[in-house]
């Protein structure tokens, strides 16, 4: 998904040399020796300085293996565990829940864990790809708000703990587009048309043409979904760009003036140049959440669970207000950077981009499992926005 280092603190030490050599623990130890100062703490390449580990958790496993949206972690959360642990941390990365579905789906991964979005979780539960978590060996669940637990798409969180969360909206420079989008039926006007980056997202894009026709977007009629194609057909043509990467990039850039894009890509862009807004549209912005599950042929479980507690700490989790600004779901790491991190704390909250008011939400649209009409969705994206 998203990054990056705008809200970077310079609190960071400076370091004349480090030793990065991470050694596993004796026999029956909780945690492993990690490169150390004089003062036997572990201090990462940046100079940050690891926490303990609130809820310690006992491996034999040497490495785990991750896939994960791209670019959507923080360097230091990935070292610390390596350090602090003694595993090695194996990352692969994917742009889309179709990619990384199809990619687990097949049989051949040898991931332990990864991070789908809200609607896939159902459709991969049926397929048995995912395990269900012990949470007498997740402690760490104790730090999410409530809010974000126990939703539909897992009830119990018997799948899934929590990762981030936030919108979908429109994103638009105010300094160079005269007339500011309200809605998703704006954005079929002419005078948008080579102007807009998309989201690469079949069901987010398709899903704003059902909102515009007045549909559901977890619409399973196939006549609905007949004409919202024919819809999406006038578009598409008027987009420049579909990226699920960075599609701040483009919109930093002026490459592009306007789109659709998530909550933190807006912000990130906003930070560069406050002339660049977020919209939430008069049908109503598209709720997500994206979470952590363990697949079912894991092959490092005890380092998926050690890594889940670890990094689910609120003095590991406060960097994503940091480097990755979405709505956070772990109240802990938001009282953390209360009492800590006041200056980036007050920003998260005074921002309605991150701080999603209850009115949008409650106005909000979350995409669900289509179960047996998937294919139609499918089909829809690839014969007109085409295959790539």
């Amino acid at each position: 998904m998203i990054k990056h280092n705008l809200f970077k603190l310079s609190m960071f030490f400076t370091i004349a040399s480090l030793v990065m050599s991470a050694c596993s623990g004796g026999e029956g130890s909780a945690v492993a020796d990690a490169d150390t100062d004089n003062d036997g703490e572990k201090i990462t390449s940046s100079g940050f300085a690891c926490p303990a580990p609130e809820f310690p958790v006992e491996v034999t496993s040497t490495e785990l293996n991750i896939f994960v949206w791209t670019e959507y972690m923080p360097a230091e959360m990935i070292e610390c565990f390596e350090m602090v642990y003694g595993i090695k941390v194996n990352q692969d990365e994917y742009s889309t829940n179709e990619e990384m579905y199809a990619k687990v789906s097949a049989g051949s991964s040898n991931y332990d864990l990864v991070q789908p979005t809200d609607y896939i979780i159902a459709l991969m539960m049926r397929q048995d790809l995912l395990q269900e978590l012990d949470h007498a060996q997740l402690p760490a669940l104790k730090n999410f708000d409530p809010n974000y637990l126990n939703l539909p798409f897992d009830p119990g969180n018997k799948y899934t703990i929590p990762y981030q969360a936030g919108t979908e909206g429109i994103v638009v420079n105010t300094e160079t587009v005269e007339n500011i989008p309200q809605s998703w039926a704006d954005l079929w006007k002419p005078e948008y048309a080579g102007r807009m980056v998309f989201l690469d997202e079949s069901r987010t894009i398709i899903g704003v043409v059902l909102l515009t026709l007045g549909y559901s977007i977890n619409t399973t009629d196939p006549v609905k979904l007949e004409e919202a194609k024919a819809k999406l057909a006038e578009l598409v043509p008027g987009v420049k760009l579909f990226d699920s990467d960075s599609p701040k990039t483009a919109l930093i850039a002026g490459d592009v003036d306007l789109g659709i894009t998530w909550t933190a890509e807006a912000l990130l862009a906003q930070q560069e140049n406050p002339a660049i807004q977020y919209i939430y549209p008069t049908e109503g912005a598209l709720l997500w959440q994206d979470n952590w599950a363990m697949l079912a042929n894991a092959p490092h479980a005890d380092a998926a669970y050690a890594w889940l507690n670890y990094t689910m700490q609120g003095d590991i989790f406060w960097m994503m207000l940091r480097d990755f600004p979405y709505t956070n779901p772990n109240q802990a790491a938001l009282d953390y950077a209360k009492e800590n991190q006041t200056e980036l704390y007050d920003a998260y909250i005074a921002s309605p981009i991150t701080n999603t008011p209850a009115e949008v939400i409650a106005s909000g649209h979350r995409t669900e499992d289509v179960g047996e009409a998937t294919p139609l969705y499918d089909a829809i994206w690839v014969e007109v926005k085409g295959g790539e």
